[in-house]
């Protein structure tokens, strides 16, 4: 394990990253995750050439707070020059902890200018960006990837070693290809193989959605860390279920409904005062409405109000209305038993109280 990377994963600890995601992986939502028990989050991704060129939203994307670290930013590219060129301007202006390489991105709009997983189709040009990435910048570099563009290609334990020998501190793999986007089932196995052939940290990322998911990942994979994406989306409080596990300890059970829209409004009113456009940011929060509100009774019915909401106070009315209802639901059926709390400790993490 690289020196860097020690303080991070620690003796025997398995720590909990928070995947890059566009237009999720914000600041506000970073930090909603460490007080849930991320130990390291990265950035949405951004592109090198927005960087250099410097366009004004690509840098709106790095903004972060202190307490957001150990934070990584994640630049995609397929120029190694202009790759190096964004991770220095990275490094030297923003000071993160990491720079990570996105070679994992299967968007079509990415992929079309052979960036993210696109670079796969590669290798040769895969450590030739790592290779200039980490000449340009002193501070760790790491690669995300997928396991290759198509079934054929597929090798992630080659494009493991092309990255170490190129210098990378540490990868982490999805194991699905390009072709796959989403669909299928992520194989660990291939997690396993990675871990096996090399001798920088492996962490796992794909279909960690529970924190018994991740005891598996670890127990099957034998991983160094652990990376939960879409499986985050409304539910920030699975880093503390997916640590329990990790620690062999009972799994606290989801929030009650009361609980899950505070810590929903706590979210909104984060990324209104983080964001320039409060009514744009309100809009941009409705994807994060539609996440919370999954797996509710009646759920299809709010969602359809909540995505309709210009304000915060649209937003509050509609909780509140629906919780009403919900709880006398409840009385009625004789079905509630207290509400799951997750307040915040003075360290920063969320504990649970039930009341």
């Amino acid at each position: 394990m690289t020196p860097e990377f020690v303080s991070i994963f620690g003796e025997g600890r398995t720590p909990l990253f928070l995947a890059p995601q566009a237009g999720v992986s914000e600041s506000p939502f970073r930090r909603l995750c460490r007080e849930f028990g991320a130990d390291v989050v990265v950035s949405e991704f951004v592109s090198a050439d927005g960087l250099v060129r410097e366009n004004p939203r690509t840098h709106q994307y790095l903004r972060f707070h202190d307490d957001e670290r150990p934070i990584g930013v994640q630049i995609f590219g397929a120029d190694p020059a202009m790759m190096a060129e964004a991770a220095a301007q990275v490094s030297e202006i923003y000071r993160p902890d990491f720079v990570d390489i996105n070679f994992g991105c299967p968007v079509k709009k990415v992929v079309k200018r052979n960036g993210g997983s696109g670079c796969l189709r590669d290798l040769d040009l895969v450590e030739e960006i790592t290779r200039a990435v980490v000449a340009a910048t002193p501070l760790p570099v790491t690669v995300k990837t997928r396991s290759g563009f198509t079934e054929t290609t597929r090798d992630p334990v080659a494009i493991g070693l092309r990255v170490q020998d190129a210098g990378a501190a540490m990868i982490i793999l999805h194991p699905r290809t390009r072709t796959d986007m989403y669909g299928g089932v992520a194989r660990w196995e291939e997690i396993g193989a990675l871990v096996d052939a090399l001798e920088i940290p492996v962490v796992g990322n794909g279909d960690v959605r529970t924190g018994a998911d991740a005891a598996r990942m670890k127990r099957e994979t034998g991983c160094h860390g652990i990376m939960i994406a879409r499986g985050s989306h409304g539910s920030p409080w699975l880093f503390r279920q997916a640590r329990a596990a990790l620690d062999g300890r009972p799994v606290p059970p989801d929030p009650h409904v009361a609980e899950r829209f505070r810590i929903c409004r706590r979210h909104a009113r984060k990324a209104i005062a983080f964001g320039e456009d409060p009514q744009r940011a309100v809009l941009e929060f409705r994807k994060h409405l539609g996440w919370y509100s999954k797996g509710l009774p009646d759920g299809r019915s709010l969602r359809r109000e909540l995505f309709q909401v210009t304000t915060l106070e649209q937003m509050d009315r509609i909780l509140e209305r629906y919780l009403e209802h919900y709880r006398k639901k409840e009385e009625e059926s004789g079905a509630f038993s207290g509400e799951t709390v997750y307040t915040e400790s003075p360290g920063g993490d969320a504990r649970e109280e039930t009341i």
